[in-house]
């Protein structure tokens, strides 16, 4: 069975949203940079969400995230580690390895919080360009 043309097509990321992302990713090396890998997951954030205050980024920490299933509202703990600009969620990890489960939370995260792209940073990658995925959905 042909499936091509079954997905609905959608609209690409306004520019506006792509800087905003494209700010995250330089910020993203200004620490790995100064800083490189080994530490621990709350001293990159803190130090990402420095540098984007620097650039005079909106940056919110450890946003909560509702889960809203029917007309059921849930509390269940979940927080952004960063939305940035009010529209880019960025997941953070200081991981010796990035699982397909990473991938999935940060998913999950998008779908829930309604924006559409996010950066997963994997900050204990000896070089932050192989510690960076931009997913859009």
């Amino acid at each position: 069975m042909n499936h091509q043309g079954t997905k609905t097509p959608r609209e690409p990321i306004p520019f506006e949203i792509d800087k905003i992302a494209s700010q995250v990713v330089d910020a993203a090396f200004s620490v790995h940079s100064k800083l490189g890998p080994g530490l621990l997951e709350s001293v990159y954030e803190t130090c990402l969400a420095y540098e984007l205050s620097k650039r005079q980024i909106k940056t919110e920490r450890q946003k909560h995230l509702p889960v809203i299933y029917d007309e059921l509202h849930l509390d269940a703990g979940l927080r952004l580690d960063m939305l940035v600009g009010d529209s880019v969620v960025v997941e953070l990890k200081a991981v010796e390895k990035v699982l397909p489960v990473h991938f999935s939370q940060l998913l999950t995260y998008l779908k829930l919080s309604g924006h559409r792209l996010g950066l997963l940073i994997n900050f204990n990658s000896p070089l932050i360009k192989d510690g960076i995925t931009r997913l859009a959905v």
